[in-house]
């Protein structure tokens, strides 16, 4: 019997990438597309720079929130609907342009929110968060 020799030639087959590449860019513009941009909005913060000393002997604002939402304004506890009134009657007697708010971790930023709207009727005052 003869053997017959099988002419083995390179028979490589080549995957054409043209369509999964037109596919990966209709994904693409598709995601792009269906992806909607939301400004999300917060408060605006102005963070003092790290070269300024502000070193003053005057009096500051101190009020803390504690945990359960009572407010105390330089170690006395106030309601927070009365705290306007007891930093009018503080600026009356101390010259000063700052306020530091010290809320508790477990405060809740609804009682963070009115006290700082409570010391933004006071237009001169400069108001920090602290921890």
């Amino acid at each position: 019997m003869a053997r017959k020799k099988f002419d083995q030639s390179n028979n490589e087959s080549e995957v054409d990438m043209t369509p999964m590449l037109d596919i990966v860019f209709i994904l693409l513009i598709f995601f792009i597309v269906t992806t909607s941009f939301i400004k999300e909005e917060g408060l605006e913060i102005n963070r003092p720079k790290a070269n300024q000393n502000s070193k003053s002997d005057a009096p500051v604002i101190l009020v803390t929130i504690s945990e359960s939402g009572l407010v105390s304004l330089n170690g006395k506890l106030v309601d927070i609907e009365r705290l306007s009134a007891r930093i009018e009657s503080f600026l009356a007697t101390n010259i000063t342009n700052s306020a530091v708010i010290i809320p508790s971790y477990d405060t809740t930023h609804d009682n963070v929110v009115r006290v700082i709207d409570k010391i933004k009727v006071f237009e001169h005052l400069t108001i920090s968060i602290g921890k």
